[in-house]
């Protein structure tokens, strides 16, 4: 009898190693600042062939995913007001990201971890706010984003952010993936495809409950999502791409209102909301 126990207690105790278990995160989402003085939009500005009338309602917001693990890990850095690029989007209500955190008892110090989807300025500026913060990037689109795209079309890139990436990079915070389907932190996967950017990612998080994937740009707005429209012309290098990338998207969620699209401010009022202009995804 006691022989059986010990042999049963071994073999657990083997199994609870050999196949650690999954490590479970919640995802919120936060709105930092509304756009076009929170007025709505014409479509056609980011979705291929919306129709004429069809309107929407913009919000600028990056991701937190908190770990049973002790890691707090944005997606996406949002910005700093002083960027000359945001004067074009009349913008209403900013708050800086770093300072919005604190409505979930964050510093930005205890952000452990920052995945860039892609450089463009919205995503990236605020990068500097988390200074212990380690950067996830993909190595295609950091390659582009500090070489070849300012010899080429600079549109949505802003020449300080490249210096900020690079001084992330020579501190060494910084890791490149290099691909697709990546895990690259326990529970947490990024892909590529959409090529919103020369190499965008959006990113699969394990939840316990099933997968919430924060697409950021890589799926700009809900209509995109429901009607498998690709981002406007000049948004993303591969429009059949864009498209690819939200079928497969459907792919990895049990449902797809889990797909989190990068500037919709309808995700505001899809989800429970856990303190002002922050949503918890779930």
């Amino acid at each position: 009898m006691l022989r059986t126990f010990a042999t049963t207690f071994i073999l657990l105790v083997f199994s609870f190693h050999a196949f650690p278990q999954s490590i479970h995160y919640e995802v919120y989402a936060f709105r930092y600042c509304g756009a076009f003085n929170d007025q709505p939009y014409s479509l056609k500005q980011l979705v291929l062939d919306a129709p004429e009338a069809a309107t929407g309602k913009a919000a600028f917001m990056f991701w937190l995913i908190k770990g049973e693990n002790s890691r707090n890990i944005l997606v996406d850095a949002g910005f700093s007001n002083d960027i000359e690029d945001a004067k074009d989007f009349a913008i209403t209500n900013f708050i800086r990201p770093d300072s919005l955190l604190s409505s979930m008892g964050l510093k930005p110090a205890d952000i452990t971890d920052i995945i860039i989807t892609h450089p463009h300025w919205d995503h990236i500026d605020g990068v500097d706010l988390f200074p212990k913060a380690h950067v996830w990037m993909q190595k295609e689109d950091y390659n582009y984003f500090v070489g070849a795209v300012w010899q080429a079309n600079s549109g949505g890139f802003n020449k300080r952010d490249v210096r900020k990436i690079v001084e992330v990079n020579l501190e060494k915070r910084l890791t490149l993936v290099d691909g697709d389907n990546k895990e690259i932190i326990p529970g947490i996967h990024v892909y590529t495809g959409s090529r919103h950017t020369y190499n965008s990612q959006y990113v699969a998080v394990n939840t316990g409950s099933g997968n919430v994937v924060i697409a950021s740009d890589n799926a700009y707005t809900y209509y995109n999502i429901d009607h498998l429209k690709s981002a406007a012309a000049g948004s993303t290098f591969d429009p059949k791409g864009y498209i690819n990338a939200i079928r497969r998207m459907k792919t990895i969620v049990s449902d797809p209102r889990y797909i989190i699209p990068g500037h919709d401010a309808e995700v505001f009022s899809k989800f429970p909301l856990v303190a002002e202009n922050v949503v918890r995804i779930k």
